[in-house]
Order: structure tokens, then C-alpha cells, then sequence
């Protein structure tokens, strides 16, 4: 054989010129780079050295034959024609991995079959022995790549992909694969910083993988070192004498590296879930005396290495692919930069992201852009040098400050600019993003003086008043609850989210309120039940008022919170009417209007829904407030409880769905289908003198005619719209029945 060997080194795409930086370092010669490949000549001392000390190739081939080929058959004789003898013991085991097509070979399952034949036919003994086919640890893995009728038939020097170190046996949901890694480090100027004696921090460090490649290029261990098989292991071209060797310095590399006074390498997560195995891995790496892991938020990230070290921030923040997660995601960048700008200065930042619009939302300029894949997902690494100049800033307001800002807008009064020496500068919002924050405050500066007169302490502040910006935001007490209506298809899914993220920044700095008191969710055309069933499992109550009456919310678990704000005003009208009477509350979801007409001083309540779960809510809201034992809560489909219930009642309320098609209930529910033969049921029920009051969303509504023939019949829908919702006067729609 050739002492001289074509070589081809794949990798994660993006890394091509690193790895032929890399390679080149090592002993490679005439490289060239190809997509998601290099290539380039060197002896087998240079392969082996390359296998054990890239940090970036999956694998490493060396090549044994280029030929042409038309169609199958050129194929099989191609592979035949090589002396399989030299590399494989036809006892031994084998696999094929093919990659292209063209020639007649359209399956790669086919073209890796076809391999396969050529080499055990070739290797077939007079007694029938032959390679058996082994897909996990083979002794020779080949691989034959067909490229504009050439093919290329290569042995596969690596074995397992050279990014599986051995050391990550714990992943967490989405880790980075140890090259990647590496490469991020490598293109962030890790190794400069390292051997300058520089520190490094990941505050969202995950199960380790930056730590302990980070503490690998700096101890100078070679990333492989502890692997045990390799591709060449069983391959009969192996030159074992020459591996230990090179091995064996490698080792003596390692040894005095770790020898050497530690980096100061420090991981941080929020997940405590994730601290063990991260732990693990590094102890399995045998860096446990380079690096230290430690629970904590990013909010309160702060490095402190020792002796006032500067050093790197490195991370991977998490990208953010399930709806509702924009809020908490643009507010872990914003976090991310503020830590930063303010605990970092004069250190490096590598951000790695899959979301580089939430990246420009940390307001802190990158000097430097760099473009990797994470498998199939586009990526940008910004590189960020920490300094003031770098920064992009707003006014300096304190958490603290913003509070009395939101304070003095629902007064009246105009905020104050902060002193000049406050700790923290926010980063300055977009021109977009500032339009909106100044709606924004406007809206609170008119709807706080009156929600402070009236005791109201819900209330919504903005409801798609710019078009572009399509939000309905609603004030819960202290917490914020954004919902995005879902825009058209005729507009861009980039801009859309574009303007969202300025919208969620404006917020927290318009209404004075904190960054994780921020809820988003998507409000789409719904179907059925859709907008009852569950979102989320956090199980997280809020306690807010209205009224003299204590209610609780959930604003993270369903699309609604449990609280409809535009009845508020339907509900204080039952609180004053509701003294003395019998009431019922139909389709009573929470059963907020209920604890209204307790408070109201009514003489029994009887509350219905289909919804176990929310009579449970209701449950909860009546014992809240005292209320429990006049107040009956009754599961079941109301149309049939209508036709069975006997009792009467002096004051009903009706609020139903647009459209129910619940599996408990017979046949489906639809608002101007039925709400005929519902009001009639009701009004059957309904006690000489009483009133009934009937209210729904359902934009496209039409009361029936033929209901004023039989009840007297008032639409109360403007007394039913508070100031908040004075500009979206189509929220709902209500009447007033009563008998004739």
C-alpha cells in the first residue's frame, strides 16, 4: 500500500473552514473544502493524529478506490476488483454506508447492498465462510460515495462519529453536538483566552458540553484520548506500533495539561434537574477539579473568577419553538444582556442561537457574525466584546423606579426622568417598539385614573389599537397577559414576530411591571371547546379582586384566564339586583357572576357547566369569599338540566358558547342555532317579576325576532362595555328578557 492517502474528513455544515484550519495544523496537506467534507493527502501517522485530535470531523475516510461508474453492474466490479484481503478477515464483520445517486442506483440501500455483495463474494472461502454484516460495531465500516458518475470507496478510520466522546452519557432536551461545541469555542477565540490564563462562564450550561470542551482545549487533551475502538481497530491495514506511539504522546499531552493550575471554567443552570448529569459527565471526562457547576438563574448570573480574571461568556440560550414561549424567551435575552452589561464588563461573549432576532434584542452590538447549522436549523453565533461603546441603551430606571413610573401614569402625572447614576441601563427599543410603549402609556395614563376611582384592579389596556400590532394586553393586579391575535397569511411571518418582540420589550417599560410577570398567548379563530382546554400544567392561581369579591385567575394554564373582563360590568349589575334572590348561573364556567350575586346578598345560587374542572375553579371561588353552603354547583349539559329542572328562579344568567361539541354532551351546541329553544327553557324557569339576562361573543349574532313576541326583550349592550373596552365595542353582545 501507498504510504500516501487521500483523506476525507466530514463535519456539521458551517465547520468546513475551521476543520480545514484545523486539519491543515495537524499534517493534512492540499486541503480543499466541499460542503459538509474537506479533503487532502497525508501518510497514516497523519490520519491517526487527526482521528484522535479534530475537534470538529464526525469522521475521517481514507480512500481505497476511485473509479467510474454507469450503472450497478460497473459497481459491483469496482468494489470487487479491490484486494478486500489486505483489511478484512473473512471471518470478520462488516458494514456499508452509501451517500448519492445516479447510474442506475436511485436507493441507497440498493448501492450499500450491491458494496456489500462485491466484498463478501470477493472475501468467500472455498468452505463457504464470509463477513457477516454487524451495523454497530463492525469490524470495517466502508463507505462509498457516488458523485457525478465517480465512485468513492473509502474505509471509515473513526468508527462511532469522532463528536461522541464517550463522556456525555446524560443529555439534556436539546444539547449541542461536542464538535459543534467545540467549534463555537474555537471561533469565539477560546484557546487565545485559555493560554492568556482567561476565565470562562456559561450561565445556561446545561448538561456541561461548552464546560468540558472548554476545559479540554485548555488542558490540552486531545478530544479522543479515552476512546477504546476505533474504526482501524480490526482493520488489517492497522499499524498498532504507530498509534500507541502517538497515543502515548497524547497521554503525556493530558497529563501535564491537567498538571497545570486549572482554568477557572464555571457552569450555571436553572434546571436543578440538569445539575447531576452535568456533574456526570464532567466527572467522566476527568475534569472535575476544572470545572465547577452551580444551580442559578440567569437574572442573577454573575462570574467570579479569581483574581479578578476576565475571560468568556459562552452559551446556547434555548430558540424557542412551542407558541407562547416569545414572552419568556425575548425577556431571557434581554436578562441575558443586562447580566452582561452589567457584571461582565471588559470580558468576551460567544451567543449561539437559532433566534438571532431575539439576539439583537440584548442591547449589545455584536462585532461579529458567524453562521453554523445546527443539524437542519440555521444558527448565528454573535461575538460580543463587553464594553460601553458596545451598548444600546435607553434610560436608566430601576425595577423599583419603573414601579413608581406606572404609579404616576395611572395618576396623571409624567414620569420623571431617573438620576443618571442609576446601577442598570435598559436597552433602547426599536422606533416601532417606542410607538407601542407610548400607546401603551397613554392608554394607562387615561384607563389607571378611572380602574384607581372604581376599585377595578383588571382591566384591559390595549386591544389591537395599532393595527400592526394585533395584541389584546390585560393588567391582572401585577401581572401582564398578552394575547396575540394570529396575523393573516398576507403578512409576513418574520415581520409578524418582528413587531411581537418589539412589543413584548415595550411592555415591562411602558407598564412599569416585571419582565417575568409578562404572559403570552396566541389567540386564533377557535373551534368546540379549543379555547377551554389546557395549555399548560403549571397549576399557578392568582388572587385579584373586583367588586368587594376576591377571584382567582390562571394565566398561564388555558387560553382564558377565568376571568372574562368584558363582563365586569354584567356582573357588578347581578351584585346589585341579586339581593334576596334565587339566582342561576348558566354555563357559569368560573363561576364569577355566582360569587357577584353571593356578595350581592342572594337568598340560594345554583350554578351549571359541563366542565368538572372548572366547577372546581367555581368551588374554589365561592370558598374564597366564605360562600358554600346556600350555593349548589351542578355538573351537566344545560339544555337537558334545563328540561328536567322544576325549580324557578327570580334572576338568571346566561353567557354560552359560540359553538360546544363537548364529548359529554349529546350532539353539538351552536349559539344562533339554538339559542331559541334555550331562552325558552330558561324562561320557563324563570320566577313572575324575574329577570333574565342573556350575553355572548359571537360576533355575527342574531337575536331571533320571534323571542319579542313572547318576552319583553331590551339589548343592554352598551351598559355592559366599561372604558376599557370602549374600543371594542364588538366584544359582546347582551339583552334583558323578561315576561310579558
Amino acid at each position: 500500500m501507498s504510504d500516501r492517502f487521500e483523506l476525507f474528513l466530514t463535519c456539521p455544515k458551517g465547520l468546513e473552514g475551521l476543520l480545514a484550519e484545523e486539519a491543515t495544523a495537524l499534517g493534512l496537506e492540499e486541503t480543499r473544502e466541499h460542503t459538509s467534507t474537506i479533503r487532502g493527502f497525508a501518510q497514516m501517522e497523519t490520519a491517526y493524529r487527526l482521528c484522535l485530535w479534530s475537534r470538529l470531523a464526525n469522521r475521517v475516510l481514507l480512500v481505497l478506490k476511485r473509479f467510474p461508474m454507469a450503472n450497478a453492474d460497473d459497481l459491483y466490479d469496482g468494489v470487487l476488483s479491490v484486494d478486500w484481503a489486505e483489511h478484512l478477515d473473512a471471518a470478520g464483520s462488516l458494514a456499508v454506508e452509501f451517500s448519492g445517486n445516479g447510474s442506475g442506483i436511485d436507493n441507497t440501500h440498493f448501492g450499500a447492498l450491491k458494496v456489500k455483495d462485491a466484498i463478501v463474494d470477493k472475501l468467500r472461502t472455498s468452505t463457504g465462510e464470509r463477513p457477516s454484516i454487524d451495523k454497530l460495531n463492525p469490524d470495517l465500516r466502508i463507505h462509498l460515495r457516488l458523485d457525478r458518475g465517480e465512485a468513492i470507496l473509502s474505509l471509515d478510520l473513526s468508527g462511532h462519529s469522532l463528536h461522541q466522546r464517550g463522556y456525555r452519557l446524560q443529555q439534556g432536551a436539546a444539547p449541542l453536538k461536542e464538535n459543534l461545541a467545540a467549534a463555537v469555542l474555537i471561533r469565539a477565540g477560546w484557546p487565545r483566552i485559555a493560554a492568556a490564563g482567561g476565565a470562562l462562564a456559561d450561565p445556561m450550561c446545561g448538561v456541561g458540553t461548552f464546560l468540558v470542551e472548554a476545559a479540554m482545549i485548555a488542558a490540552d487533551i486531545a478530544p479522543n484520548l479515552r476512546r477504546e475502538r476505533w474504526g482501524f481497530t480490526s482493520w488489517l491495514g492497522h499499524v498498532p506500533a504507530l498509534w500507541k506511539k502517538l497515543h502515548a504522546e497524547a497521554q503525556e499531552r493530558a497529563d501535564a495539561g491537567l498538571a497545570k493550575q486549572p482554568s477557572w471554567i464555571r457552569g450555571y443552570e436553572a434546571d436543578p434537574r440538569l445539575i447531576q448529569p452535568a456533574r456526570n459527565n464532567i466527572e467522566r471526562a476527568g475534569l472535575s477539579n476544572w470545572i465547577k457547576v452551580y444551580q442559578g438563574e440567569v437574572a442573577t448570573f454573575e462570574p467570579r473568577p479569581d483574581h479578578n480574571q476576565t475571560g468568556l461568556v459562552v452559551c446556547n440560550p434555548p430558540y424557542g419553538e412551542r407558541l407562547g414561549d416569545e414572552a419568556s424567551l425575548l425577556y431571557l435575552y434581554q436578562n441575558l444582556g443586562e447580566r452582561l452589561r452589567q457584571a461582565c464588563m471588559n470580558w468576551e461573549a460567544a451567543v449561539f442561537t437559532g433566534a438571532p432576532d431575539l439576539g439583537k434584542r440584548m442591547g449589545i452590538r455584536s462585532h461579529k457574525q458567524y453562521a453554523f447549522w445546527n443539524g437542519a436549523l440555521p444558527c448565528k453565533l454573535l461575538l460580543i466584546k463587553v464594553q460601553p461603546e458596545q451598548f444600546v441603551t435607553g434610560e436608566r430606571r430601576t425595577p423599583e423606579q419603573r414601579e413608581r413610573e406606572r404609579e404616576q401614569v395611572a395618576l396623571g402625572n409624567t414620569p420623571e426622568t431617573a438620576a443618571a447614576d442609576a446601577p442598570l441601563e435598559q436597552a433602547r427599543l426599536s422606533e416601532g417598539g417606542q410607538m407601542f410603549a407610548n400607546r401603551l402609556q397613554k392608554n394607562l395614563k387615561a384607563l389607571g385614573k378611572w380602574a384607581r376611582r372604581e376599585g377595578v384592579d383588571c382591566y384591559r389596556v390595549y386591544d389591537a389599537d395599532m393595527p400592526e400590532y394585533a395584541l389584546a394586553i390585560d393588567l391582572y393586579h401585577d401581572w401582564v397577559h398578552v394575547q396575540e391575535y394570529a396575523p393573516p397569511r398576507t403578512i409576513d411571518a418574520d415581520k409578524a414576530q418582528g413587531r411581537l418582540f418589539d412589543a413584548l420589550a415595550a411592555i415591562p417599560q411602558a407598564l412599569g411591571v416585571d419582565k417575568s410577570k409578562v404572559v403570552i398567548k396566541r389567540r386564533e379563530r377557535q373551534s368546540g371547546t379549543k379555547q377551554y382546554e389546557r395549555q399548560a400544567t403549571q397549576g399557578t392561581f392568582t388572587e385579584v379582586s373586583e367588586g368587594g369579591v376576591k377571584l382567582l385567575v390562571n394565566l398561564t394554564d388555558y387560553l382564558d384566564t377565568g376571568l372574562f373582563l368584558d363582563h365586569r360590568p354584567l356582573r357588578l349589575r347581578i351584585q346589585r339586583e341579586a339581593a334576596g334572590k334565587r339566582f342561576l348561573n348558566l354555563y357559569c364556567y368560573t363561576a364569577t357572576a355566582t360569587v357577584h350575586a353571593a356578595k350581592g346578598g342572594a337568598r340560594t345560587t345554583t350554578s351549571v357547566d359541563l366542565s368538572k374542572t372548572y366547577l372546581d375553579w367555581a368551588r374554589r371561588n365561592l370558598s374564597l369569599n366564605g360562600f358554600s353552603d346556600k350555593n349548589r354547583l351542578e355538573q351537566g349539559d344545560v339544555m337537558n338540566w334545563l328540561a328536567a329542572d322544576r325549580e324557578e328562579y327570580d334572576l338568571i344568567f346566561i353567557d354560552p358558547p359560540t359553538f360546544s361539541n363537548s364529548k359529554r354532551m349529546e350532539g353539538v351546541f351552536d349559539v344562533q342555532r339554538d339559542h331559541v329553544q334555550l331562552l325558552d327553557l330558561a324562561m320557563a324557569r324563570l320566577a313572575s317579576g324575574g329577570v333574565l339576562y342573556f350575553s355572548n361573543n359571537f360576533r355575527k349574532f342574531q337575536l331571533d325576532e320571534g323571542l319579542a313576541a313572547r318576552y319583553q326583550v331590551e339589548e343592554i349592550t352598551a351598559s355592559t362595555l366599561d372604558p376599557d373596552f370602549a374600543r371594542n365595542t364588538k366584544i359582546h353582545r347582551a339583552w334583558k328578557l323578561m315576561a310579558k
